[in-house]
């Protein structure tokens, strides 16, 4: 089975193979993950989140068009972080308080840790789009078109918003940097 292409094992499972679901749990299941973790910064959610994009690509197989499969799972997985936030509400900005915090938490660390909790801090200040295009281009590696395919757009405006999207987590990094040097 390792070398049957995702989309081949989807058809199987679309047909009513569920044995080879297994194989893809395994290939996305800590992709999906962490994709999750970068938007919501909750390990306990997550899990709950990873699980449910799981089971709904099982409820949903009959749907599954024949299309790149992991473009498909990231937008289902997208979807359920966007709906998560629009029923609890939440938002991820600091306050005055935690910002704080952050910065006394980053005197006490090694400078690598500091510039991971910077980058960490600069990315949830950005918008959750701006946020969502980074996590999927940087972090979890998706092509220009992967990430055009799971937001319903075109490689182009992709692009186009990819660069806006590092130039502003870009300044928000340094702004922060510069504010704790001061």
């Amino acid at each position: 089975m390792k070398n049957i292409t995702d989309e081949e094992l989807m058809g199987l499972v679309r047909e009513g193979n569920l044995d080879v679901m297994h194989y893809l749990f395994q290939r996305y299941r800590i992709k999906i993950y962490n994709f999750c973790f970068q938007m919501t910064r909750d390990k306990d959610l997550c899990k709950d989140i990873t699980q449910e994009v799981f089971y709904k690509v099982l409820k949903h197989r009959k749907t599954y068009r024949q299309n790149r499969f992991s473009s498909w799972i990231y937008a289902i997985a997208r979807n359920h972080c966007k709906d998560h936030y629009k029923i609890q509400n939440k938002t991820q900005r600091l306050n005055d308080k935690d910002l704080k915090d952050i910065y006394q938490i980053n005197e006490t660390k090694s400078e690598p840790l500091g510039n991971l909790r910077q980058l960490n801090f600069a990315l949830n200040q950005l918008s959750s789009s701006d946020r969502e295009l980074i996590v999927m281009g940087k972090y979890q590696n998706l092509k220009y078109q992967e990430i055009a395919e799971i937001t319903n757009s075109t490689s182009g405006a992709v692009k186009t918003k990819m660069h806006r999207a590092m130039q502003k987590l870009k300044d928000c990094y340094f702004l922060k940097t510069k504010h704790h040097e001061l």
